[in-house]
């Protein structure tokens, strides 16, 4: 399976943090799975860092490519395609983030690690 992490996610998997569930756990684990982290995700950590919103371990700039490296996860780029299919989506999220990660994971065919069950209403397979 192709999995788009959550930024949550991507965060609580860092952290082993409790709140990840034990299946989101099982998959992001799985080696046959091949796990991406948005850009979008990786501008919104950006963001809750310049808002004292989040802190991470290390600047942004070298914490992301470390994890990711760490982790063996692929950085998911933004596209045209995937902003065009973000413009078309219903509004049942507003969230800018979300509706992005939404839309690259129609266009790219992945199912979604996130504690939110929004993704569902846009067809998503959601891994939780």
């Amino acid at each position: 399976m192709r999995l788009l992490l959550d930024t949550h996610a991507f965060l609580w998997w860092i952290a082993d943090d409790a709140r990840l569930s034990n299946r989101a756990r099982s998959a992001i684990a799985n080696r046959k799975d091949e796990c991406f982290v948005s850009l979008a995700s990786c501008w919104e950590m950006a963001i809750k860092v310049s808002l004292d919103k989040l802190t991470l371990a290390a600047p942004v700039d070298r914490f992301v490519p470390e994890q990711l490296a760490t982790n063996g996860f692929g950085l998911l780029p933004i596209e045209f395609a995937h902003v065009a299919r973000a413009a078309r989506l219903a509004f049942h999220r507003r969230d800018p983030f979300d509706r992005l990660l939404t839309a690259q994971a129609l266009v790219e065919d992945l199912a979604i690690v996130s504690a939110d069950p929004i993704f569902r209403r846009y067809g998503l397979t959601r891994v939780w």
